[in-house]
């Protein structure tokens, strides 16, 4: 039979009764002949539970003891899971992230991952052994305990998918598929069947939280099997593939980010390499940044702003006043009432009309458009983050997706 990898969110297994729900599914599949390998998150508000006990011993506690606290997370998940299954009366073995091979760079909080050695986890599969792995961890070249940041866990199961070989990788969330909008926001908001990974990619990287986009950009790099699917409701999901059978649609989706803060440099010189230095020393800071503007230049200087997400505020923070220091510039400024609103779709690309249509929609709706940024399956806005939930609704109701 099958060798399938499934992913489980904190959510999923949030409580007692949800655990023996997710070994129910899980047990399902294996008593059909297939092969399981499952990746749980913290449970719930674990991570943000830690996080807040970290405050109160240390407000700024190092990055490599943070990894090791939240490391605990995934780690209960999954003994819990395992115990779960045992008293379902079925073979079964827990292993931390790297007890199941995962090795990844050091940089702690935000871990790459290097490589997954599967030996121990074949091993397990061999023994016909249900393998459940925590999710979001590895170890670095020192052995140090590292945490993979934001989506960890959704990274994890794709990593051990593409590792393994696997026929299938199932995402469970408590969402029961990848939907045009936020049905929570959009009434009319509908499930896709399925999706190309770069409208998935674009989507989860623009705010859709159905996945990371760390782990739909391995996915397509490996050509992973990739469905979405809810731990609440047993129907079908969303596939994400290559290429989709149904004709495409214009626009997939519509996505907002509300996560995010603008800066500005003002007064910059208006001469050669200036943009250079200041986005060569945010990305060695780590800082990843995403709509980018700079002005005409006027009586020798011009503007440069750009967003980054909120996380990576206080960082970029300093880097654009040691920049100002630097260059001469006049002043910084920082914007946090701000969103990002996105449509995707790669029908887009031989449609014209669509950013006209999507302005249309902003402009009826009375919301003002700061800054715009395009590609060729996407277009995004950046408004006034009062009127985010309201473009989502006027997007999508203009393009009837």
């Amino acid at each position: 039979m099958a060798l399938i990898v499934q992913k489980f969110g904190g959510s999923s297994v949030a409580n007692a009764e949800r655990i023996f729900n997710v070994a129910r599914i899980i047990t399902e599949k294996y008593r059909q002949g297939n092969s399981m390998v499952v990746v749980v998150s913290a449970q719930g508000d674990t991570t943000d539970d830690f996080i807040d006990k970290a405050a109160e011993i240390n407000p700024n506690p190092s990055k490599r003891e943070m990894d090791v606290l939240l490391s605990a997370g995934e780690q209960i998940s999954m003994s819990l899971l395992a115990m779960a299954i045992e008293k379902l009366g079925y073979p079964v073995v827990s292993l931390t992230g790297w007890q199941a091979g995962f090795l990844t760079d050091s940089s702690h909080g935000i871990a790459r991952i290097r490589r997954v050695n599967t030996e121990r986890v074949e091993l397990e599969l061999g023994k016909k052994n249900i393998v459940i792995v925590a999710g979001f961890q590895g170890l670095n070249r020192y052995d140090d305990i590292t945490t993979l940041g934001r989506g960890g866990s959704d990274t994890s199961a794709v990593a051990l998918a593409a590792s393994l070989k696997a026929d299938v990788c199932q995402i469970y969330t408590d969402v029961d598929g990848v939907y045009t909008a936020d049905p929570r926001l959009v009434k009319n908001a509908r499930k896709l069947d399925e999706i190309t990974y770069d409208e998935m990619l674009e989507l989860a990287s623009l705010g859709a939280q159905v996945l990371h986009n760390r782990s739909v950009e391995m996915a397509k790099k490996y050509n992973v099997n990739l469905e979405v699917l809810s731990s609440m409701e047993r129907k079908p999901g969303t596939i994400v593939k290559e290429v989709v059978k149904v004709e495409k649609m214009l626009i997939k989706g519509v996505a907002k980010d509300s996560n995010i803060a603008r800066f500005s440099i003002l007064g910059v010189p208006d001469k050669p390499g200036v943009a250079f230095k200041i986005f060569s020393t945010l990305a060695a800071k780590k800082i990843d940044v995403d709509i980018i503007l700079q002005s005409i230049g006027r009586d020798g200087t011009k503007d440069i702003s750009f967003t980054v997400s909120n996380s990576n505020e206080q960082a970029a923070l300093e880097v654009c006043n040691q920049m100002k220091e630097v260059m001469g510039a006049l002043s910084v400024a920082c914007d946090e009432n701000v969103s990002k609103v996105s449509v995707v779709g790669a029908g887009m690309q031989s449609n014209p009309g669509v950013a006209a249509k999507m302005f249309e929609a902003l402009a009826e709706a009375n919301i003002n458009i700061q800054m715009i940024s395009t590609s060729e399956i996407k277009i995004s806005v950046l408004i006034e983050k009062k009127d985010a939930n309201k473009a989502v609704e006027a997007i999508h109701d203009a393009f009837a997706i």
